[in-house]
């Protein structure tokens, strides 16, 4: 593996800029302009790394090496004909050249053929002699398919092969979830601890699995001894947080989560999780302070805002839920929860327009919620907006055909509708039991 700060590349490096600024050409042999395009290529200056390319090749047309760097330029181009046709030369004169299987899997890949991309990979299998890397990518190609059993044998092997290969553990712990093999990732995760009992990563995995697995002291155990291997891993305090908040130890959690904000820059996660601890024990202007935090730090966190709203939604001060929902609707327009408590608060304040205008963004969004969809024909009913009504129930019917609610107000509907009958109507005909006749005439009252 190229080395960027070995002496001999950065002298390249330094001796190739150096040409670029004088109208001299200087030799470098073809390692020499490997290493050079790699390092550009490493710290995505392309431009350079084309220009030592061209130059590369021109003085030496024939090393395979700079061939297969051009390729790989021409697929981050996303110039795949261009790629492809210079692997079919390449192979033509080296046919088992391992790096050709894996540029043209690369394509196939990004090309979203990832069952040819699989093959070429095995290819480049066989002729390997490190194989770490092409098991990972095997292991990637068959989690884009879904095939998780797959995708697991690949993730076993890298982790076989190098215990303290992380992001292989969090791919194969990925497989395990899909898959709803908990035992069988708990295993694992004790085989990378019986080689490395201080792994702070296998701790925390460890302890979130036995946490959805209800095992609440083994999980806090677990998140403990993720602590100890490193008392500045931010996740453990979050996770072991979270379950002491889950089983109501309100101010060990809050502790937890303090700490989890001393040890990394300011998370809005963190920041709205103390001011919900805050909130449950009753402090209320610390919640709100915290909530403020959240939403100040990452004003496009949803969560932190619906936290503040609701915050304030519970107190019944609908105003200034109001104030923080315009605000937040600005950051998140696209918030399918933000727009339906605009709904709830716009109701509220009697705001009849904005409610309904927040209503109509919910179902946009295609939010059918059954509780959602009948607050939104009562609101119709009550603005005496029948066909609205109407045409909102015949959608809502699409979801829920037998539902009574729907039926009860699809019933009255029809017939304000029908010639905009104003006359009393006979509800025996209609067979409503007492509690469907008193909600129908409260919402239909012009037919009493």
């Amino acid at each position: 593996m190229l080395d960027f700060n070995s002496e001999n590349t950065q002298s390249s490096i330094i001796k190739f800029e150096s040409m670029l600024k004088t109208n001299h050409v200087y030799f470098f042999d073809a390692q020499e302009f490997e290493d050079i395009i790699v390092h550009y290529l490493g710290f995505a200056e392309n431009n350079l790394a084309k220009k030592a390319l061209k130059m590369g090749l021109n003085q030496h047309p024939s090393n395979l090496e700079l061939m297969l760097l051009q390729s790989e330029v021409f697929i981050l181009d996303q110039k795949y004909e261009n790629a492809l046709d210079l692997l079919d030369y390449v192979s033509k004169i080296d046919p088992l050249y391992e790096e050709v299987f894996l540029q043209r899997a690369t394509i196939a890949s990004k090309s979203g053929n990832h069952a040819g991309a699989i093959l070429f990979l095995k290819n480049a299998l066989e002729l390997s002699e490190e194989p770490e890397e092409i098991w990972n990518l095997l292991g990637l190609e068959h989690l884009l398919v879904e095939e998780y059993e797959k995708s697991l044998h690949y993730f076993k092997n890298c982790l076989k092969n190098n215990k303290e290969d992380y992001p292989s553990l969090y791919n194969l712990l990925y497989c395990y979830e899909q898959l709803n093999k908990d035992e069988e990732a708990i295993e694992s995760l004790n085989e990378v601890l019986e080689h490395n009992p201080y792994c702070e990563v296998a701790w925390h995995q460890l302890g979130k699995l036995l946490s959805k697995l209800d095992k609440t002291n083994e999980a806090l155990s677990a998140f403990d001894y993720a602590i100890i291997s490193d008392d500045t891993f931010t996740g453990a305090y979050v996770e072991k947080g979270k379950v002491l908040e889950k089983i109501g130890r309100i101010n060990e959690s809050i502790q937890n989560y303090e700490v989890a904000l001393n040890t990394s820059d300011p998370s809005a996660f963190i920041l709205e999780s103390i001011g919900r601890c805050h909130e449950k024990l009753g402090n209320n202007q610390l919640a709100q302070k915290f909530y403020l935090k959240s939403v100040h730090i990452e004003p496009a966190n949803e969560n932190s805002w619906q936290s503040l709203i609701n915050f304030h939604i519970e107190a019944e001060n609908f105003k200034k839920a109001k104030h923080y929902l315009e605000i937040a609707l600005e950051a998140n327009n696209d918030s399918f929860l933000l727009w339906k408590q605009s709904a709830f608060v716009n109701q509220s304040l009697k705001l009849n327009n904005e409610a309904l205008t927040a209503y109509q963004k919910v179902i946009d969004f295609g939010f059918f919620e059954l509780t959602l969809l009948i607050n939104y024909i009562d609101l119709n009913i009550h603005l005496k907006l029948w066909k609205q009504a109407f045409d909102i129930i015949q959608i809502a019917f699409k979801g829920y055909p037998e539902s009574e609610e729907l039926k009860l107000r699809n019933m009255g509907c029809k017939l304000l509708l029908q010639n905009g009958i104003k006359e009393k109507v006979n509800i025996i005909d209609y067979n409503l039991n007492k509690k469907d006749q008193a909600i129908f005439f409260k919402l239909f009252s012009t037919l009493k």
